[in-house]
């Protein structure tokens, strides 16, 4: 039998006003802080070691989880020679007789500034606005460490037992998590039977209720480069017999994808969508209806004094979420050699470089498309060019495993207490490599990722925004969650 501790030994109600009154007097404010400082992930800072920054950040939220005297709580920050540092923590068990542990997980280190911030606004200069916290990082994810802190003095707080918990919190995720493995080996025996992992780096469909990510999708990324002059000659001079590198690239990029339709044209870039994951996305469509494409930031244009947006690759709801979780996507999102358009003058470029993101569906090998894409791009160049695609790795992507009906319950009476409405189930477009790497280690434990990255909250992008009456909420649900889990004997 699966069964709970009952709902009548951790009060939801009084756990919600526990963790938004600390939300209110202290959390906003360390997460201000944080936001402030420009703690960019080791991919889009080399010097990161020392710059120092990424030591500050988890430096500050060591010294803030410290303060708050946790009763068995115990912390250090470890440091593996030449990788990213970590911080764990580990409150000990007060459930009788148990031997299992939850894992919480977060990360301190960001993402680059990008353009476009709104003119009062900007990636380190935090402002809260309307329960909402501007600023690179607040939402994506440092956040995360005081929110479970936040959600273990909630259990404290009503004297809730609850097994043994231990905090994960890294600095090397933006950049794919590269030197979490060691560390997971590392920290094997101290992680112990992990039986929940909760991952507060996921999104949300809405911020009307409680939301769990059934899948993420891996990458593949690295630099494409054709080279086709050692120097930049006159265009005029040259164009018409030395082929152009743009048009090198445009032909090996037509290799991997079909321009018109957005298709990736390898098989193996592709799978099947599971019955169950494609009966959520149903489930999920029909809940979040046309906001599922009408929530991004579309160019649009003025016709007739009606607002027209500018067309997504659907407007079917299913199709609409598969498409951004269960299919394989091509993003360029940089370029080398290129002038700028003021100093453009008539030269016909010796290179062009991109900067290459693979999206893969959750089930795609991420090391078997990292090789084939490199063969795929490289070989028989055009013209003779010279091409390279230089990887920055991959990650593999994560499909849930089956939900235990322990947990079903305790989200939807977690979502039902705090957002009065049921759990929805949906998978995310983004990555998140640790889930993979936990799901093959701890292939029993169930997996709570979820986050604060709704709609309009834009991660990575300008105006990244982390909406504190959802992360209230959301801070009382994990708290519930983990009163909820059953002691081995009544789950056996």
């Amino acid at each position: 039998m699966n069964a709970r501790v009952p709902s009548s030994v951790f009060q939801p109600e009084q756990a919600l006003a526990e963790v938004s009154q600390r939300w209110d007097s202290d959390l906003v404010r360390q997460i201000t802080d944080y936001i402030a400082i420009p703690a960019k992930s080791p991919a889009f800072a080399a010097d990161w070691a020392q710059q120092g920054l990424l030591d500050t950040v988890l430096r500050n939220a060591a010294q803030w989880v410290e303060a708050q005297k946790v009763e068995g709580l115990t912390l250090e920050i470890i440091r593996l020679e030449g990788r990213t540092p970590v911080l764990f923590f580990e409150v000990a068990a007060t459930q009788a007789h148990s031997s299992q542990t939850v894992l919480m997980y977060g990360h301190l280190d960001k993402q680059p500034e990008f353009s476009g911030w709104r003119n009062d606004l900007g990636p380190w200069t935090p402002k809260y606005e309307d329960g909402k916290l501007y600023g690179r990082g607040g939402a994506d994810d440092g956040y995360a460490v005081y929110a479970s802190m936040a959600a273990v003095q909630a259990l404290k707080a009503q004297k809730t037992p609850h097994p043994r918990i231990v905090g994960l919190i890294e600095t090397c995720e933006e950049s794919g998590s590269y030197d979490l493995l060691p560390y997971i080996d590392a920290l094997r025996t101290r992680l112990g039977e992990v039986a929940l992992v909760i991952c507060l780096d996921s999104g949300a469909g809405n911020y009307d209720q409680l939301w769990l990510t059934t899948s993420l999708r891996g990458m593949a990324s690295g630099t494409l480069k054709v080279e086709i002059l050692t120097e930049g000659v006159h265009s005029g001079d040259a164009s018409g017999l030395v082929p152009s590198s743009f048009r090198i690239m445009r032909q090996v990029l037509d290799r991997l994808e079909d321009s018109a339709t957005g298709r990736l044209l390898p098989a193996s870039f592709h799978c099947e969508v599971p019955p169950e994951r494609l009966a959520q996305a149903r489930a999920t469509a029909a809940i979040l209806g046309d906001e599922l494409y009408k929530r991004f930031p579309w160019a649009h244009y003025d016709c007739g004094g009606a607002t027209s947006f500018a067309l997504p690759t659907t407007t079917d709801p299913v199709q609409a979420l598969l498409a951004r979780t269960w299919t394989p996507t091509l993003s360029v999102t940089g370029a080398d050699g290129f002038p700028t358009l003021q100093n453009a003058g008539n030269v016909l470029r010796p290179y062009t470089a991109f900067k290459l993101s693979l999206r893969l569906p959750p089930l795609v090998q991420a090391d078997s498309a990292v090789a084939e894409l490199k063969q795929l791009l490289e070989d028989n160049a055009p013209y003779q060019a010279k091409v390279t695609f230089e990887s920055n790795g991959g990650a593999t992507g994560w499909n849930a495993p089956d939900t235990a009906p322990w947990f079903e319950q305790a989200l939807n009476a977690a979502s039902q207490a705090h957002f009065g409405a049921s759990c929805g189930y949906i998978g995310q477009g983004g990555t998140i490599p640790l889930m993979n790497m936990l799901s093959a280690g701890f292939p029993k434990a169930q997996m709570m990722v979820c986050g604060v990255l709704g709609p309009k909250s834009n991660a990575h992008g300008p105006n990244e925004f982390l909406h504190v009456p959802y992360a209230k909420k959301l801070t009382a649900a994990v708290a519930q969650v983990i009163a909820s889990l059953p002691a081995p004997a009544a789950a056996a």
